[in-house]
Order: C-alpha cells, then sequence, then structure tokens
C-alpha cells in the first residue's frame, strides 16, 4: 500500500477529489472561511491535472518552462461547509482557447452542492507571459475537455 495521499480519481470527465474541513479552515463558529474555499478548488484543479497523467514539474522542466495563473474566478455560495464535514470537489475541464483553459467546479456534501465556481486559468512563460498550453498538455487533457457548456 502506497503513503501518497489520494489524488481523486475519475467518473466519466469529471475528477472526483475527497476533503475534509479542519479546523484551520474555518472561522470561530465553526464555518469554512470563504476565502478558503479556494484552497479546495486549486487542490481539485492540481490533482485533476495529477491524475490525467500532467505534472507541475514537468511543465517547469520543459524546453519553455510553464506554469498556471487564473485571471477570473466566479464563485456562488450557496451554503457552508463546517468543520468535520466530509467534502467532495469536483472538477471538469471544459475547453480550451489560445492561451486559456476554461474549468467548471463545485463542492459537494453528500450530493448537496455548496459552491460553484468557474475558472479561467492561463498557461504562463516564468516571466508571466502568457503561452499556448504545450501539445503534451493538451494531448493529455484531450479525454477529458467538453465543450463550451459546462458538465455541472
Amino acid at each position: 500500500m502506497s503513503d501518497a495521499p489520494s489524488a481523486g480519481r475519475f467518473d466519466g470527465r469529471v475528477h472526483v477529489l475527497p476533503a475534509r474541513v479542519y479546523y484551520e479552515d474555518t472561522d470561530f463558529t465553526g464555518v469554512v472561511y470563504h476565502a478558503n474555499y479556494l484552497r479546495f478548488f486549486e487542490r481539485g484543479r492540481s490533482d485533476f491535472l495529477r491524475v490525467a497523467g500532467v505534472h507541475h514539474s514537468e511543465l517547469l522542466a520543459g524546453a519553455e518552462p510553464l506554469g498556471f495563473a487564473v485571471n477570473e474566478m466566479h464563485l456562488e455560495f450557496l451554503k457552508a461547509a463546517r468543520i468535520d464535514d466530509a467534502l467532495l470537489v469536483k472538477t471538469t475541464f471544459e475547453t480550451t482557447k489560445g492561451p486559456r483553459i476554461f474549468i467548471g467546479q463545485q463542492l459537494e456534501r453528500g450530493g448537496e452542492i455548496l459552491v460553484k465556481a468557474k475558472v479561467t486559468v492561463c498557461c504562463i512563460s516564468l516571466t508571466g507571459r502568457p503561452r499556448k498550453p504545450p501539445a503534451m498538455l493538451l494531448e493529455r487533457l484531450k479525454p477529458f475537455l467538453g465543450g463550451s457548456t459546462s458538465s455541472f
């Protein structure tokens, strides 16, 4: 058995990452602090790539080192997550356009949607300039890309 933490799994095109709400995620009332939802979504996007075979270290070690920057995010808070909740972070990579990747995400508890996110990330060089995603990245994402509509 591996000691590596779970990076989640795919259910069709949707990446599903189990998460737990810890004390550090909450405010003094035991409710997740609004900015900490971004952490859950970041982990969902990162582990989506990991399970799809895309590793940040590989992108950084390429001929033209690349990373990602979030350049747009829209959140819809529907219900609060609380300390000790078992959550699922669901992530779909919808489409790409030039250097941008469009992503849909939601955070669920027991099948109930708590927070929805629409995220646009941009591939960037180490100097911060937008760059088209490399062929390797596009090839590995191809089975998971939808169209212009969200799976959620």
